[in-house]
């Protein structure tokens, strides 16, 4: 959801044309209400809305609705916002002047489960986190994680599931489980998102954005 109409306009005719079914909400609040009702598999919004923030939006639809994905669209590429999404529950940020080139490639890989970012707002995280010879982590966090449960994070923020990281492992989906519950703790994250987050701060993953060729 966008706060400007010609924009859901063109959003919702992209998105149809590509077999979507599309509905749309007025404001932060409207959505939240949308969201409660019709637990939608994918939520595309904007930061700046009426009534709720988009930001305090993300965190009240995937309170009613954890299920959903939801995909931000925005002006603002600051490594603040970027990092407040992330931390939201947000799967994937896409800047309105790419939207043309991404948008569509973007719903696809949220709604499948795979973070997406564009090609600029990859640069923002990746010169904060991987361009400097001193990236910004929480001390000693490159020795927090065994061989395995470094291993574990790159498949689950690559979109796999338990059962599909068990398997490509070869172990079972229990073991997964406890792994998974002991990195959330040890690293003190509470979501995917946050995952992310320390997989880009220490290497373990690139960055999802479309080819330049």
């Amino acid at each position: 959801m966008d706060d400007e109409p010609d924009a859901v306009e063109l959003i919702r005719f992209n998105l149809k044309g590509a077999g979507y079914e599309v509905i749309t909400a007025a404001d932060g609040e409207e959505a939240l209400k949308k969201a409660r009702a019709l637990l939608p598999d994918l939520i595309i919004l904007d930061l700046m809305l009426p009534e709720v923030n988009g930001l305090e939006a993300i965190r009240q639809i995937l309170g009613v609705s954890p299920k959903s994905r939801v995909l931000v669209l925005t002006l603002h590429d600051s490594e603040s916002h970027i990092k407040d999404v992330l931390k939201a529950g947000a799967k994937g940020y896409v800047l309105k002047s790419d939207a043309a080139r991404d948008l569509i490639t973007a719903v696809q890989s949220v709604a499948e489960g795979r973070p997406f970012f564009t090609a600029k707002v990859s640069e923002v995280l990746l010169s904060r986190y991987l361009g400097s010879g001193t990236p910004q982590s929480l001390p000693n966090e490159k020795l927090t994680l065994t061989a395995r449960e470094r291993e574990i994070v790159r498949l689950i923020v690559d979109g796999k599931s338990n059962k599909e990281v068990a398997t490509t492992l070869n172990i079972s989906v229990r073991t997964v489980e406890t792994h998974r519950s002991n990195i959330m703790e040890k690293l003190g994250t509470h979501s995917v998102s946050e995952l992310i987050l320390y997989a880009i701060q220490n290497g373990l993953k690139d960055v999802n954005h479309p080819s330049s060729t």
